[in-house]
């Protein structure tokens, strides 16, 4: 397949008023409004620490050749998250110490491998969040392959990204989606966030949660009534 390479420049911008109310949201809160977005449990942070809230640059590598990632490492910038897709290849490592430290430089958010990462005491030194799906000792190669793609359509942890779309990312896992869609449920997931405390002090007193949530009430109405006694 030719190469397929679209420049920075027609990456919408990360919307910084959008990226800082998201990262006042406990991530796990937009679990309950959304389904879509949320990448495969197993594609898990390596390196780094915090929440991870940017803007997805992606990049499609053939398995054995990073040279298109070495080439985005230089052009990336704030808030930008590299997302490569290594094409289902998990055994070899195309992120590693140097190309971490090239995306620090250039003050990138973090990174997210659809395979897996190396040099991994390096990485934790560097504190770059990093998500992959684990590490090996086998690297990708400079071969120069005419194959792949730059800032246009890729999956990661089973989730179809496009550049521009928002990267949400913490100890618990990945969530990536286009702006408007995580727009459409901020103010509701900062309100449950707001209002937990207070269920939580609720519990404490000794209510049931089902209660408190209505749960229990939904239940009841789906009981089937008993059979009258002739």
């Amino acid at each position: 397949m030719p190469l397929n390479i679209h420049d920075l420049t027609e990456v919408p911008p990360l919307d910084e008023e959008l990226a800082e109310r998201l990262g006042r949201v406990d991530f796990p809160t937009l679990g309950h409004h959304l389904e879509e977005g949320f990448c495969d449990p197993a594609l898990r942070r390596q390196a780094g620490g915090g929440k991870l809230v940017g803007r997805a640059v992606t990049v499609r590598i053939t398995p054995t050749d990073s040279t298109l990632l070495h080439h985005l490492a230089g052009l990336v910038g704030p808030g930008d998250v590299v997302v490569v897709d290594c094409g289902g290849d998990r055994r070899h490592a195309p992120l590693g110490e140097v190309v971490v430290h090239a995306l620090a430089s250039r003050g990138a958010a973090g990174a997210i491998v659809d395979g897996v990462c190396t040099d991994i005491g390096a990485l934790r030194d560097v504190g770059l969040p990093v998500y992959a799906y684990g590490t090996s000792l086998l690297t990708t190669k400079l071969h120069g392959i005419a194959d792949g793609s730059l800032n246009a359509p890729v999956v990661c942890g089973g989730v179809p990204v496009r550049a521009g779309d928002l990267v949400l990312g913490d100890e618990n896992g990945l969530l990536i989606a286009p702006a408007a869609r995580l727009a459409a449920v901020v103010d509701e997931a900062l309100a449950d966030d707001a209002e937990e405390p207070d269920l939580l002090a609720e519990l404490h007193r000794g209510h049931p949660l089902g209660t408190l949530t209505g749960a229990s009430r939904t239940v009841a109405g789906l009981r089937t009534p008993s059979p009258t006694s002739a």
